[in-house]
């Protein structure tokens, strides 16, 4: 497995991380375990997760830490605080006040049972709370010891600018990591974040590499979505889905035929070629997938076949 650097962090993650998104949601405590094990064994060092991931009661973190018992101390664990519980996309209110982020961080600490997080994430943004409260509460847990690194997650680039100008005006470290939706189809991050990100040396990490599964091939125009995917179990791929987009999975579907590969791998490899990117978000509901996961980050296209894929994923009017 190809490790990357985590931004200016100086630790070195694997160039394709667990997303533990599924834990507790769709995946039971052996499911987890066996997700855990696999990664391991393929070379895995990175595991992503969040403080309200695991269906109502948050069961993720606790999941995790479970599957690792004693290996903890062998592997990357990065969390995430500032969600609001039961609203996908939103923000806690108060979530990046000092009193919040403080509880917050104690809860993933005993729920992962370890006693120190490597990458602790800054969910959403919380526009209520000054930027300079968050920044020093999350300096003083890396003081403390009980956080190793901290990073954000769907901050704008001018937000993660404030944010290194905050940080140095405090004599703290700032963050070393931006994790943001990113993909063949959704592209965004290329204008805005990553020239910040690229000239602060803060690591992408994206999240929905594959587009909630759109760039697998397993969904095809005018169908329902199987049982048991995210299209199924989210009422649908409204907000992944449209008219061109359809033709983008189609003219990828045809060169990766071509070319004796997969959907997924293109998307994977594509993402994980990216010098800006330190590790792909991909989340997986049991280990065969990551399986597969861990085979299309093995590839590593030419220049050529990587600015030919770019160019025929491209999107007019993507969605947001």
């Amino acid at each position: 497995m190809h490790m990357k650097a985590l931004g200016h962090s100086g630790l070195k993650v694997s160039a394709l991380g667990v997303g533990c998104m599924n834990f507790g949601a769709v995946c039971d405590a052996p499911a987890a375990r066996a997700i855990v094990d696999a990664a391991l064994e393929a070379g895995i060092n990175f595991f992503d997760v969040a403080d309200i991931y695991g269906g109502p009661q948050g069961r993720a973190e606790a999941l995790l830490g479970q599957a690792l018992g004693p290996r903890r101390a062998e592997v990357i664990v990065a969390t995430k605080f500032g969600a609001q519980l039961g609203r996908r996309g939103a923000a806690a209110e108060g979530g990046g006040s000092r009193a919040y982020v403080m509880q917050a961080v104690e809860r993933s600490l005993a729920d992962l049972g370890t006693d120190y997080i490597d990458l602790y994430q800054h969910h959403f943004p919380d526009a209520g709370t000054p930027l300079e409260e968050t920044m020093r509460a999350l300096e003083d847990l890396v003081a403390q010891g009980k956080v190793r690194h901290v990073g954000c997650s769907n901050y704008s680039g001018a937000q993660l600018r404030e944010s290194a100008i905050v940080a140095r005006a405090l004599g703290a470290r700032g963050f070393v990591s931006a994790q943001n939706r990113y993909s063949l189809l959704h592209r965004d991050i290329e204008r805005d974040l990553v020239p910040i990100a690229q000239g602060q040396q803060v690591g992408i990490l994206p999240y929905f590499p594959l587009e909630s599964g759109l760039l697998t091939g397993k969904y095809r125009p005018g169908e329902p979505p199987a049982a048991g995917t995210r299209f199924s179990r989210w009422g649908g791929g409204a907000t992944f889905l449209s008219p061109a987009r359809w033709q983008a999975v189609a003219r990828l579907q045809d060169y990766a035929q071509a070319q004796g590969r997969s959907l997924l791998d293109l998307a994977i490899a594509w993402l994980a070629a990216q010098p800006f990117v330190s590790s792909v978000i991909a989340g997986v509901s049991d280990a065969a997938q990551l399986r597969a996961n861990v085979a299309a980050v093995a590839w590593e296209p030419a220049s050529e076949e990587l600015a030919r894929i770019g160019e025929l994923a491209q999107v007019e009017a993507a969605p947001a």
